[in-house]
């Protein structure tokens, strides 16, 4: 839980600093681009870790599957925000990137770090 509290608190303060830069459609984008990589993120490190913590083996099978969903998933997120909610395509597409990049980079570091300290896995 505590990878959770950082990923969200960074991405929070980083969307502030953001939102103190920009005009408040812009900021309202870049949130919405924000806000499904920080929940899919969230979501898949908790799953990742008791998975882990149960079975390690079992974690290969976890991941390909949230890959899978997070796929369809991110399709409709983004057709919906640009469609359906009109919110500026260029900041909300560098939101999302940016922090789809991030929050995947600092996942794959927290793996890293589980899988290093478990000779079981």
């Amino acid at each position: 839980m505590k990878v959770v509290a950082w990923m969200t608190g960074a991405s929070l303060a980083a969307w502030l600093v953001t939102a103190a830069l920009v005009e408040r459609e812009s900021s309202l984008a870049v949130f919405y681009g924000m806000l499904a990589p920080l929940l899919t993120a969230c979501a898949s490190w908790v799953l990742a870790e008791r998975t882990h913590k149960r079975d390690p083996r079992a974690l290969t099978g976890l991941m390909v599957t949230a890959f899978a969903f997070k796929m369809v998933f991110y399709g409709g997120y983004v057709a919906a925000m640009l469609r359906i909610v009109h919110l500026r395509p260029v900041p909300f597409a560098v939101g999302f990137s940016s922090y789809f990049i991030a929050l995947h980079f600092v996942e794959a570091f927290c793996l890293q770090r589980l899988f290093a300290g478990d000779p079981r896995a």
